[in-house]
């Protein structure tokens, strides 16, 4: 099996979008409503360039959000198709976050969760994150972590 990494084009926005819904979905009943990644606007994501995709065989199984900030990149989103997931498809999306931070000169990687997302928690402590600090950011309670890079 063949995986690619690269960033979206608008063509791909409809399968962007039902991977964000099935990956989010499952956290509706735990957060009270649904979750920020169910609501941005990938439109305009897709059109300011930070949403990558990666596929295995030709076909788009997760995606992820990265943005540039002044001091560090931030990993705003990621998501896996329910059908490749445990395949390590995540942790690639993760690690391309990792290089191309640091191709673009950043020593940090950020990013937050809701509290409830436990599961995604101890996956990005796993991946090296560490919990900086919590906070409610507009009614979300949020995780933010954040990871140093060498």
């Amino acid at each position: 099996m063949s995986t690619s990494i690269r960033q979206a084009t608008p063509d791909d926005q409809p399968i962007i979008e039902a991977i964000i819904q099935e990956a989010f979905s499952i956290y509706i009943a735990r957060i009270g409503r649904k979750p920020q990644p169910m609501l941005d606007d990938y439109t305009a994501l897709i059109k300011d360039g930070v949403v990558y995709v990666i596929e295995r065989d030709g076909e788009i199984k997760g995606t992820a959000m990265l943005v540039p900030q002044e001091g560090s990149l931030i990993v705003d989103n990621l998501a896996v198709a329910e059908s490749a997931r445990g395949t390590g498809l995540g942790r690639k999306l993760l690690e391309f976050a990792d290089e191309s931070a640091r191709l673009a000169g950043y020593h940090t990687l950020q990013l937050h969760t809701n509290e409830t997302m436990v599961e995604n928690i101890a996956i990005y402590t796993r991946m090296g994150y560490a919990e900086t600090h919590r906070a409610d950011n507009r009614g979300w309670k949020r995780v933010y972590m954040a990871k140093q890079l060498d």
